[in-house]
């Protein structure tokens, strides 16, 4: 890639002044070639791979950022799904096997590890219901696992056996982890149309089309395009896309300059630039903050889905420009808990449950970190897991709940996670019953969109 002067100028720029960092590289490995039915060498091969091919990641990201002056806030590993590998186990040596992970990632001291999934979208086989089975002891015996099921794709349809199953899982994960708030839940993802590159978690898997082991980045600027849009007061709502291009353009060479230089000294392939606009709590670094300088008095309000249309194909459009190699979800993340704007827009009555599911249509990924009365019951998560599966099947996206029942807290309390994960405001539930839906079961079937042959 060459870099000309006044690129490396304006990157100084933002990484300084606009909070523009690289939010994650993260490393794909495969563990096909892990299975072994003896568990105990399962367990080791496992510990050996990763540990082997991880083992300079940390070293080399921080060596990299230090150079180049951009700051790279995570390093991560993504893995092929766990119940791949677990089809002579049993629900107690899959938590062993979550443990394993744990402590590879504490060896390595990344961030997260994530790939404790199962694609059940069509069926649930022997080692998928053994996953599942074991997901709230293991997310609750462990810190740094994340994991990630799909339940619908476009072309499969709604697993509405494993929907109901996921409402339980999410309910008993909050209850064992009730002490800190529920935290399990919040590295649990439940996917429609999961992608196989995604370097974000608590969804990010190493799939099946992967090679053996890949560096991927996700790149986040929502503080950069607020900036830019800042510069630019009255502009109308082509040239505010423009803007919102140009500048995801600059972030995305950024992004990918830095990611191949990390894949080369770790001497594996670089895989995909991410392009979403990932928040954090920090001050001016928020996706509702964007959509209200777009020209929103509070995000929630009225326009709010057509002011985020507009930005996330102006990402799109701009990153698309940029690279060859996006891929991963490439979109806006509306995680409440780790968005300002967002829970200011909750605490305002401005932005709701309902809002936020219809902003979904148009953004990457779903419902996201956000914490719920925790007198939800599991028809109740399994019922919302559904309507957001039925969003990503129709309109062929992808799209994800990560939602936290707070077990003790009800709406209006506002409870804190700490980090990265920041704070939330507790959201009320449809008091009406989804129960017979959800205990229905079977499949919701494919909709005529999947016929594209």
């Amino acid at each position: 890639m060459a870099i000309a002067f006044t690129e490396i100028q304006e990157t100084i720029r933002m990484v300084e002044m606009e909070h523009l960092d690289i939010r994650t590289v993260t490393m794909g490995i495969s563990l096909r070639d892990c299975a072994d039915p003896d568990f105990s060498q399962l367990k080791e091969k496992v510990y050996k791979k990763i540990t082997t091919y991880a083992k300079n990641l940390q070293t080399t990201a921080n060596q990299v950022a230090e150079e180049y002056g951009v700051p790279i806030i995570n390093k991560r590993i993504a893995i092929s799904p766990v119940a791949e590998l677990l089809g002579t186990a049993s629900k107690e040596q899959a938590v062993e096997l979550a443990k394993t992970l744990d402590d590879a990632a504490k060896y390595l001291n990344i961030d997260f590890i994530g790939g404790y999934s199962a694609l059940v979208h069509k069926g649930i086989s022997k080692g998928d219901q053994i996953l599942l089975d074991a997901l709230p002891e293991a997310l609750s015996q462990t810190e740094r696992v994340c994991a990630s099921i799909s339940v619908a794709t476009t072309r499969t349809g709604i697993n509405m056996d494993a929907v109901a199953q996921m409402g339980k899982i999410i309910k008993k994960t909050a209850e064992l982890t009730k002490e800190q708030n529920s935290i399990g839940c919040a590295k649990l993802v439940v996917f429609c149309n999961p992608v196989e590159d995604n370097p974000f978690m608590a969804g990010a898997f190493h799939g099946a089309g992967e090679g053996e082991a890949v560096l991927s980045v996700g790149v986040s600027g929502p503080g950069v395009v607020l900036n830019a849009l800042r510069r630019y007061p009255d502009a109308d709502l082509g040239e505010v896309s423009d803007v919102i291009k140009k500048t995801a353009f600059k972030i995305t060479r950024a992004g990918e300059l830095i990611g191949r230089v990390v894949a080369e000294r770790l001497n594996v392939p670089f895989g995909i630039m991410d392009l979403s606009l990932a928040p954090t709590n920090a001050m001016n670094d928020s996706v509702a903050e964007i959509l209200e300088e777009i020209g929103l008095e509070r995000v929630g309000t009225h326009g709010t889905i057509a002011a985020l249309a507009l930005m996330n194909d102006a990402v799109k459009k701009g990153g698309a420009m940029a690279s060859s190699y996006v891929g991963g979800l490439s979109g806006a993340f509306i995680p409440v808990s780790e968005d300002n704007g967002m829970i200011r827009g909750i605490e305002d009555n401005a932005l709701t449950l309902s809002k936020l599911e219809a902003m979904t249509c148009v953004c990457s990924v779903g419902l996201d970190m956000i914490a719920l009365d925790g007198k939800a019951s599991p028809e109740t998560l399994g019922a919302i897991i559904a309507d957001e599966a039925a969003i990503g099947m129709i309109n062929k996206k992808t799209t994800a709940v990560r939602v936290i029942p707070v077990i003790g807290k009800e709406a209006g309390e506002v409870v804190e996670f700490g980090g990265l994960l920041g704070r939330a405001p507790i959201i009320g539930v449809n008091q009406f019953s989804s129960d017979k839906l959800i205990q229905r079961g079977g499949r919701i079937p494919a909709p005529i969109q999947a016929l594209t042959n």
